[in-house]
């Protein structure tokens, strides 16, 4: 079932109307939940690249266990919140979108 609903998030479109559906996100909750993990050397990469390695191994290590019970509990507001219709112009709420976007080019 969380593969499914992973599958669904990650093949819709990711134009701005597709982000509204229930099935993305659902598939956003669900990959924050059970990925979550991935915010701490997520945000470690994203600091090092910024400001540095000790940089990032010491306040991007904090910035990380941070982003980590912040993305979780948006990934439950996601899912419990995924049946009801969303404003139009609604925006994920965590940026990036999915935990594996952190490591992709510098923000």
């Amino acid at each position: 079932m969380v593969v499914l609903a992973l599958l669904l998030a990650l093949l819709a479109p990711a134009s701005a109307s597709a982000r509204d559906t229930s099935a993305r996100k659902l598939g956003r909750g669900l990959s924050n939940v059970s990925l979550g993990v991935l915010a701490i050397p997520g945000q470690i990469i994203q600091t090092s690249r910024a400001s540095g390695p000790f940089v990032g191994a010491t306040w991007g290590l904090v910035k990380g266990v941070g982003s980590l019970v912040a993305t979780e509990v948006v990934g439950v507001f996601e899912i419990l919140t995924c049946p009801f219709e969303t404003p139009p112009d609604f925006e994920p709420i965590m940026q990036p979108e999915f935990p594996w976007q952190n490591f992709g080019e510098p923000r």
